[in-house]
């Protein structure tokens, strides 16, 4: 068990080679891609409380990055065993006009991957019109937003309004969904579909979006 809590420590450290081959034995040893997934959440949560405090800078927050990435390219191919037919669909995620943190993004990005998801990452400080030249592009299911600074949520908002507003109905996504620093009240002010605050339940909202579009196309004999 220390062990295993070790890799949280060396992803907040930023050891990169000590992370990756820490989580590679993890694998090896058949520990659970999920629990090492929540290790590296759990260290890179303090990855950015570090960079909050003025302890890591932006060089901080971009090496924890690469981290994540790379252990996610180890992770991935044991996610890809649990996939739940029927809910892969597509996503395009961004992080709000404003707002430069991609960290909860990230581990989000691999998770959702793993449970069959075709993820388009627009990156950081994406404007409402990349966001809807990407839908244009994509055609996605679901449009994600993360967020995680308060002077974001205005943006947030605005973008999701000039989406309803721009996006033709033969494209319109089933969900604009938010993450990070988010709540309930966020959710109705910024007219999302819906909201998470950790990772994992994230990917359940888009399985549960999913699920109704599954629904919704089924033969009407064939709906719950």
């Amino acid at each position: 068990m220390n062990e295993r809590k070790d890799l949280s420590t060396l992803v907040a450290e930023l050891q990169e080679e000590a992370s990756v081959e820490l989580a590679r034995r993890h694998l090896a040893d058949g520990i659970d891609p999920l629990d090492i997934l929540n290790l590296c959440q759990k260290g890179m949560l303090q990855v950015g409380r570090y960079y909050e405090q003025g302890r890591y800078f932006i060089a901080g927050l971009i090496m924890a990055g690469e981290i994540m990435q790379r252990i996610g390219e180890l992770v991935l191919p044991f996610m890809n065993s649990r996939v739940i037919e029927g809910h892969s669909g597509t996503i395009l995620l961004g992080t709000v006009e404003g707002d430069i943190h991609f960290i909860g993004k990230d581990i989000f990005k691999v998770l959702i991957r793993g449970y069959g998801f075709v993820v388009h990452d627009l990156g950081v400080d994406v404007p409402a019109s990349s966001f809807l030249a990407a839908i244009h592009e994509f055609k996605p299911d679901i449009v994600g937003f993360s967020c995680l600074i308060s002077s974001a949520y205005n943006p947030m908002g605005k973008t999701i309004a000039f989406l309803h507003k721009n996006v033709p109905q033969e494209l319109s996504p089933r969900a604009y969904l938010i993450g990070g620093l988010v709540d309930e009240h966020i959710c109705r002010s910024v007219g999302a579909s819906d909201w998470a605050n950790d990772a994992m339940i994230g990917v359940r909202l888009c399985q549960k979006v999913m699920d109704s579009i599954k629904l919704s196309s089924a033969p009407p004999h064939e709906r719950i």
